[in-house]
């Protein structure tokens, strides 16, 4: 009786249950024998596989109907209440975010009627899409580029402010007399294209844009050369000797395979300057972010993305465009106002097509391919205009590099020589609006100033909409404003030209 492992029970049955045990010591109880309860242990370790499985599959079938019959018991549950506190899907309150299927919808009506038109322009005109004529557009005489030339020389105007840089930093130049040539030089990059383009009667209205286009960007990068290399002057006359993106520039040591950083006035050489010049941004730093390496397939995705992109504006000017335009040429003064409107909403949607498909062309591939092709690190060219729900947050987002420049180089100096935030806003929209009117009248030889009130109508509407509209309403104005607004302009500008050059066949 005494060999018989009397307290045995419930731990040997527990831990028998596990196949992985194979050998397992246990003190006997009531001093039993421990060599009859390892010889139980032995037994019942070495039981058949099937017999371990047998227990296995017994609780695994046990766990299984306990789990049915709770999914019965909340069946029964659910038929007797099927309702919760919940929100519809397109109500504000349920929080719901995702219409990307309604996003496609609307793609697909705008495919499908945009279509339509298309076909229905076919049929009527036939295909209008003449590559050579295009190219009649930036030049009337194939053996004469005067808006290239144009171009070629704004060089001399880069090599002047290199030069005048170089003479202050050395102390050859006061800061009052580098001020002056600068200025001089400046004022020069302003009105010498404007000047030309008007006298030379060659330069035809597409390569003037072109020509002045790129006399402004140039104009703009060389306020922001001048300013920041006299903040480095001014920084060094406090003691501070050296600058970078963040203010000062360390003394680390260069590594291998990484740019180097440049400190004034290290970084007045020609290669910087032109680094600067080519670089899709407005505004100078001693030292830009720059990426590790040019990623080839990224750089030919934007590249054919221009291809195409450029392809598609020329077809669907000459096809849809052209057509509208050259339809409704017809006085003003004979029209009322059904016929005004009929006008403006038939050449609404070309147009904001057309400049949608722009704006996809010029600030994400073509600054994106210039941006790698130069490993320029800061790609935020745009931000989420089409979110905007004032007027003032698209005008902020939609072109960065130009905003970032009204910023830096105009609003904020305003407003450290005491003007106050609401004139320093109308400065900087009167500016831009100089400049819109400056790339329409020039190039057209004309002088409406429809560009430049239609930028300065801005302000007030900017005030109506954060004043009275919220949210998607808000949304809604400022998409309408686009759509409706860029046409107008258009329509004036092209019905002025044309009944400025063609004032006989149009009456």
């Amino acid at each position: 009786m005494g060999d018989s492992c009397p307290n045995r029970p419930s731990a040997l049955r527990r831990r028998a249950t596990f196949s992985g045990v194979r050998s397992l010591t246990v003190q006997p109880a009531s001093g039993g024998s421990a060599t009859a309860c390892s010889s139980a242990l032995t037994a019942s370790s070495s039981r058949e596989p099937g017999q371990h499985n047998g227990l296995h599959t017994t609780h695994s079938k046990s766990k299984h109907e306990k789990v049915e019959k709770r999914k019965r018991r909340n069946d029964h549950s659910g038929r007797l209440s099927c309702h919760q506190h919940q929100q519809s899907l397109l109500s504000s309150s349920s929080g719901y975010s995702n219409y990307r299927g309604i996003l496609n919808w609307c793609v697909v009506m705008l495919v499908l009627s945009n279509s339509r038109l298309f076909l229905e322009n076919l049929l009527k005109y036939g295909i209008l899409v003449d590559p050579i004529q295009v190219l009649s557009l930036f030049v009337k005489d194939p053996y004469s580029w005067p808006a290239a030339c144009l171009v070629i020389v704004s060089n001399v105007f880069i090599l002047a402010a290199l030069y005048t840089e170089r003479q202050l930093s050395k102390g050859s130049l006061s800061e009052q007399v580098g001020l002056l040539v600068h200025s001089v030089n400046l004022s020069i990059i302003l009105f010498f294209p404007a000047v030309v383009v008007l006298l030379v009667p060659s330069i035809s209205p597409v390569g003037g844009v072109f020509a002045l286009g790129t006399y402004t960007i140039l104009l703009l990068k060389l306020y922001s050369y001048k300013d920041v290399n006299r903040w480095c002057r001014e920084l060094s006359s406090i003691k501070v000797k050296t600058l970078s993106r963040s203010n000062s520039c360390p003394s680390a040591p260069p590594v291998i395979g990484v740019d180097q950083i440049v400190c004034y006035p290290g970084n007045l050489s020609i290669r910087d300057l032109y680094y600067f010049v080519f670089a899709p941004t407005l505004c100078y730093e001693l030292n830009f972010p720059r990426s590790p390496k040019i990623r080839m397939s990224f750089l030919l995705r934007r590249l054919l993305e221009m291809l195409f992109l450029t392809q598609m504006l020329v077809a669907l000017t000459q096809q849809w465009m052209v057509p509208i335009i050259q339809s409704s040429m017809k006085p003003l003064e004979e029209m009322d106002l059904s016929r005004m409107m009929e006008r403006l909403l038939r050449l609404a949607v070309p147009n904001h097509l057309l400049w949608l498909m722009f704006f996809y062309w010029f600030f994400h591939s073509s600054l994106n391919f210039t941006a790698e092709l130069l490993r320029f690190g800061d790609r935020q060219f745009y931000k989420d205009w089409w979110n905007a729900e004032t007027v003032t947050y698209f005008w902020q987002n939609w072109n960065i590099p130009v905003h970032k420049w009204c910023l830096r180089h105009f609003y904020c100096p305003l407003l450290r020589k005491g003007f106050s935030k609401m004139v320093s806003q109308s400065a900087v929209f009167f500016l831009s609006a100089f400049f819109h009117e400056y790339l329409m009248s020039v190039p057209l030889r004309m002088f409406r100033l429809w560009a430049f009130m239609g930028m300065m109508a801005q302000l007030p509407l900017a005030w109506l909409v954060t004043r009275f509209l919220r949210g998607n309403y808000g949304n809604a104005a400022v998409w309408i404003s686009l759509i409706i607004g860029q046409p107008i302009a258009v329509l004036m500008y092209v019905h002025d030209y044309y009944v400025l050059h063609n004032g006989q066949e149009i009456h």
